[in-house]
C-alpha cells in the first residue's frame, strides 16, 4: 500500500503541476490573487511530489523489495548510503531524481522571488509544463512504482559495483541540479516572449540563477572526471565519451549565455543572443537527457535501451524546443536593439566568442550524432575519437582566449583604445613570451600547441594578477569573482597542456619480490593478500615505490569480485604530490606467475580539478555577490 500511495501522490502532482500551467497562461497574470494562486499551486504540488520521493528513498532503506525498481538495483548487505544511491544507479530512479530536482528548483524560484515580478506567474507555468511532461515520461514509460508481488526477491540483486563508490553518489544529483537549474533562465525567456514586453529587464533577474546553476554543472563535470581517473583504471580524466560530450554541450552553451547576460543587462543590445543561447542551453540539456536514456549509444555512462522511451523523449523535446523557436520568431521584432555593437567594445569581444563556443557546440554535436547517422545509412559502428575533438578544441579555445585578453582592456560600448607602450597587456605578453621560452629551454617542451597553450595561459593569469594589483592598490573597481573564474580558466589550459605533455605511462609483468625500474622510480611488487570486505572479496597487492632520492611510499591496488553479480573491479592505488600523480593498477596473472600492472606518471593533473574549483568557487561567490544587490 506504501508505494501505491507514493504513486497517487505523483500522479497528483502531475495534475497540480498542469493545473498551474493552465492558469498561467489562459488567465490574467496581472491579477495579484491569481498570481498567489499560482504560486500556492505549485507550491503544493511539489510538496506532494516531495513527499513521493522520500516514500521512496525511507523504502530503499528499509529493503522493501516488493518494489520492482529496489529489489533490481540494492541488497540487504548494503550500507544505508549506498541503499539511498541505489536509487539513482539506473534509468527509472534517476529520472526521478532528475524530476525531484528540476521542480525543487521551480520550488525555491516559486518562494524566493516576489509576487510582484512581472514575470513570475508564467515563468512557474513553463516550469510546470516542462516537469509535466517528464513526469509523463516517468509514468508511461519508466514507471520506477512497478512491483513484484505476491513474491518479492529476498535480498535484492545489489547496486552495479562500479557505482558502489562515494564520488559516484554525488557526482549524478549534482550533475543533475547543473542541467536543470537552466530551466528557470529558460522559463524566464519563454515568459519574456510570451508577455511580449520588451521594458522588462528579465536578464537582471535571471543572472543569479544562470550562474548558480553554471556552478552545479561544472561541479558535477569536475566530479565525474574525478571519479573517472581514480575508479575505471585508466589514468584518463576526460575520454571524449559520447555521455561526456552532452554534459560538455551545455556548459559551454551555459559559459556563453552568462557572459551575454553581462552584456544585455546593462543594455539590450546583446538581447537577441541571450535569448537564443537561454532556449540552447536549456535544450542542450534536454537532448543530454535523450541521449543517455533513449539507448542509442553505448556507454558506461548511459542508463537504458528501449525505443519507446527514446521516442517519447524526442517528441517531448522537439515540441519544446520547435514552440521555443517559433516564439523566438515571432517576437523577435521586440529583441532588435536600436543601439549597434561598437566595434572593438566589449560587447563585440563578447560576440565574438559567442560564435567560438556555438562553433566548438556544433563540433561536439557532429561528433555525437554523425556516428549515429552513419551506422543507421550503413549498418557500420565507427567512433569519434579524441584526435578529432583536439584538432577543433584547442585552436578555438586557445584564439578564443586571445579575444578574451582584449576584452579586459575594452570598455562597455566604447571603442578599445591600444596604448603600446603604457598598455598592462605588453607586460603580460612580454612576461608569457619568456614563460613559454623557459618551457622551451630547460624543461623539453617542443611541442607547437603546448607551447601555445603555456602562452596563452600565462597571458590570462598574468593579465589578471595585474587586474588584481590595480584593484588592491589604486582601488579601481574590478568584479573580483570574475577575476578569479578567469585565473581557474588560464591555470586550467596551463595544467591539461603540461600533463599531455609530461605524462607517461608502461605496462610491467612483475612477479612477488621482483624489483622493475620506471623513470629512476624502483618499483617492487612485495607481497600479495586475499581480503574480504562487505559484499565483495579482493586481491590488494603490496608494492613499495622508491624514486631517485630514497624517498619510499606503499600503493596498494586491488582487484574486486563482488559476491551477488560477480562482477570483476579494479581499485587503483595513487600517490598524489603537487606536480605528479603516481597511478598503479593491478591486472591479470600470466601463466609464469607474473602480474601484469600498469604505472602511470600523470604530471598537473591535480592543477587540473584545483583550476576548475576555483571557477566554482568564484561562480557561487559571484552568484552570491548579485544575490545581495538584487535583495
Amino acid at each position: 500500500m506504501v508505494i501505491e500511495a507514493a504513486q497517487f501522490l505523483t500522479i497528483l502532482a502531475t495534475g497540480l503541476f498542469f493545473l498551474c500551467f493552465v492558469f498561467s497562461i489562459f488567465f490574467d497574470v496581472n491579477d495579484l490573487n491569481i498570481i498567489k494562486l499560482i504560486s500556492r499551486i505549485y507550491s503544493h504540488s511539489f510538496f506532494l511530489f516531495l513527499s513521493s520521493f522520500l516514500i521512496y528513498v525511507w523504502l530503499a532503506i528499509n529493503d522493501n523489495f516488493s518494489v520492482l525498481y529496489i529489489a533490481q538495483h540494492s541488497n540487504t548487505n548494503l550500507p544505508v548510503f549506498y541503499k539511498i544511491s541505489s536509487i539513482w544507479s539506473a534509468h527509472e530512479g534517476s529520472m526521478f531524481l532528475w524530476i525531484i530536482f528540476l521542480s525543487l528548483w521551480g520550488a525555491i524560484y516559486n518562494f524566493s522571488v516576489h509576487n510582484n515580478e512581472p514575470l513570475k506567474a508564467r515563468t512557474v507555468g513553463v516550469i510546470s509544463i516542462t516537469t509535466v511532461g517528464f513526469l509523463l515520461f516517468l509514468l508511461l514509460t519508466s514507471n520506477p512504482f512497478e512491483t513484484t508481488l505476491p513474491l518479492p526477491p529476498e535480498n535484492g540483486a545489489d547496486i552495479n559495483p562500479v557505482l558502489q563508490d562515494p564520488l559516484l553518489a554525488i557526482h549524478p544529483p549534482t550533475l543533475y541540479l547543473g542541467y536543470v537549474g537552466f530551466v528557470i533562465a529558460f522559463g524566464q525567456a519563454i515568459a519574456f516572449l510570451i508577455e511580449g514586453n520588451s521594458s522588462i529587464n528579465w536578464e537582471k533577474q535571471v543572472r543569479f540563477w544562470s550562474i548558480i546553476a553554471w556552478s552545479f554543472l561544472t561541479l558535477g563535470i569536475t566530479l565525474g572526471s574525478w571519479w573517472a581517473y581514480y575508479e575505471l583504471g585508466w589514468g584518463g580524466y576526460w575520454f571524449w565519451d559520447p555521455v561526456e560530450n552532452v554534459a560538455l554541450m551545455p556548459w559551454l552553451a551555459a559559459t556563453a549565455f552568462i557572459h551575454s547576460l553581462s552584456a544585455s543587462s546593462k543594455s539590450s543590445i546583446l538581447r537577441i543572443w541571450t535569448i537564443l543561447l537561454s532556449i540552447l542551453v536549456f535544450s542542450l540539456s534536454l537532448f543530454g537527457a535523450f541521449i543517455v536514456r533513449s539507448g542509442i549509444i553505448d556507454s558506461v555512462h548511459s542508463f537504458a535501451n528501449d525505443p519507446e522511451r527514446g521516442l517519447y523523449l524526442l517528441a517531448f523535446i522537439g515540441i519544446l524546443v520547435m514552440t521555443s523557436l517559433i516564439l523566438f520568431s515571432y517576437r523577435f521584432t521586440i529583441l532588435i536593439s536600436n543601439k549597434r555593437i561598437v566595434s572593438l567594445s566589449k560587447e563585440s569581444f563578447i560576440s565574438i566568442n559567442n560564435i567560438f563556443f556555438g562553433t566548438l557546440i556544433f563540433s561536439t554535436m557532429l561528433g555525437v550524432i554523425y556516428p549515429l547517422m552513419y551506422e543507421f545509412i550503413y549498418d557500420q559502428k565507427i567512433s569519434v575519437g579524441a584526435p578529432f575533438y583536439n584538432a577543433i578544441f584547442v585552436p578555438i579555445t586557445l584564439l578564443a582566449c586571445l579575444f578574451l585578453l582584449f576584452s579586459i582592456e575594452s570598455k562597455w560600448q566604447s571603442k578599445l583604445k591600444f596604448a603600446f607602450l603604457n598598455n598592462p597587456l605588453i607586460i603580460s605578453f612580454v612576461f608569457s613570451l619568456f614563460i613559454a621560452f623557459l618551457s622551451f629551454k630547460f624543461y623539453s617542451v617542443s611541442r607547437a600547441w603546448t607551447l601555445a597553450s603555456l602562452f596563452i595561459g600565462s597571458l590570462i593569469i598574468s593579465r589578471y594578477i595585474l587586474v588584481i594589483y590595480v584593484y588592491i592598490f589604486h582601488r579601481k573597481f574590478v568584479n573580483i569573482y570574475s577575476v578569479l573564474a578567469h585565473l581557474g580558466l588560464g591555470l586550467l589550459i596551463i595544467s591539461i597542456a603540461l600533463n599531455n605533455d609530461f605524462s607517461s605511462e608502461r605496462a610491467l609483468n612483475i612477479k612477488i619480490n621482483e624489483t622493475e625500474t620506471y623513470k629512476n622510480h624502483e618499483i617492487t611488487f612485495n607481497n600479495l593478500q586475499l581480503t574480504e570486505g562487505p559484499n565483495y572479496e579482493s586481491v590488494k597487492a603490496d608494492f613499495i615505490i622508491e624514486n631517485k632520492n630514497g624517498n619510499k611510499f606503499s600503493l596498494n591496488p586491488e582487484k574486486r569480485k563482488y559476491f551477488v553479480r560477480g562482477q570483476i573491479t579494479t581499485e587503483t592505488a595513487i600517490h598524489a604530490s603537487l606536480l605528479k600523480d603516481i597511478y598503479l593498477t593491478i591486472g591479470d596473472q600470466l601463466d609464469d606467475g607474473s602480474w601484469i600492472v600498469n604505472v602511470q606518471f600523470n604530471y598537473f593533473i591535480r592543477w587540473i580539478w584545483f583550476s576548475a574549483t576555483l571557477m566554482i568557487i568564484s561562480g557561487l561567490f559571484l552568484a552570491r555577490s548579485l544575490n545581495r544587490v538584487h535583495s
